[in-house]
């Protein structure tokens, strides 16, 4: 995998010696501006463990190289098996609301093929050979994090016209190294995927989602390696209550400093409990 620079950006310079920077940008335009819904279900309080393993690797929609682990039914394991891509996908399709889930992979553990995503119920699960599954239809939408492309329907895609690279403010000369773990944040009101590594909205993915039911993917060639789902939590298309509009309002300006010490102002019982999700 080479030098693991977590949340950095890598270019090698004329030397051919690396040189780092950190990946945080200013970013403009309609695809990097996160999306408010995104930070109002990012302050909600995690879902709970039986709301995560609802939402976990389904043991049944599998390929059968890989397989949920018993002892942790939010990670599954794959078998060491040669010339093999192998997929497996979530437990729940999605058609509605904002959803957004976390993938722990380690990134020794990723080889040359590992695509995260949403497919359909129609993708296939298992392929002869190394590929990046996830994306090679059209029933399927990937990141592949190891090239930093884009899959969509990659099959149909002329020889000539390469994967479009994400994140997209990356220059040629530039790879953009992982971190063990990354979120991925399906709209399915606004149609679209997106994905966030260490706090930092990578902008849209991927468009045009509207009208389908999608189910969390990943594909994987590496021998025994284990990949963890965790829900986040998701948000209904409906608007959000003014109370709880208020609540966010107001944490925001307590700030993540002070947002601890809620117990300590000088408030109601009720109100504080209110400001805590209680």
């Amino acid at each position: 995998m080479g030098q693991k620079i977590s949340g950095s950006i890598k270019s090698v310079d004329v030397r051919g010696e690396p040189s780092y920077r950190p990946v945080r940008r200013e970013l403009r335009g309609p695809d990097f501006c996160r999306p408010p819904r995104l930070d109002l279900l990012l302050d909600m309080p995690p879902a709970t463990s039986e709301a995560q393993l609802r939402h976990a690797w389904n043991p049944d929609d599998r390929s059968l190289n890989v397989f949920v682990k018993e002892d942790d039914k939010l990670t599954f394991h794959r078998h060491p098996v040669a010339q093999s891509t192998d997929c497996i996908r979530g437990k729940v399709g999605y058609t509605r609301g904002l959803h957004v889930w976390k993938i722990h992979w380690p990134a020794r553990q990723r080889g040359t093929h590992a695509v995260v995503g949403v497919a359909t119920a129609e993708a296939p699960l298992h392929s002869v050979g190394y590929t990046a599954l996830v994306g090679s239809d059209s029933e399927s939408w990937g990141w592949d994090l190891g090239r930093n492309r884009l899959y969509h329907d990659g099959k149909n895609r002329p020889v000539s016209t390469s994967a479009p690279t994400y994140p997209c403010f990356l220059e040629p000369d530039e790879s953009f190294v992982l971190p063990d773990s990354l979120t991925v944040i399906l709209d399915m009101d606004e149609g679209t995927l997106s994905f966030m590594v260490d706090g930092q909205y990578l902008g849209v993915a991927f468009r045009g989602l509207k009208g389908k039911r999608l189910y969390p993917i990943v594909s994987a060639v590496w021998g025994h390696c284990e990949v963890s789902i965790r829900y986040v939590n998701g948000l209904d298309p409906e608007p959000l209550p003014l109370m709880d509009l208020c609540r966010r309002v107001a944490r925001l300006a307590l700030g993540r400093e002070r947002i601890h010490h809620i117990d300590t102002l000088p408030l109601p019982q009720t109100l504080k409990n209110y400001l805590q999700y209680q």
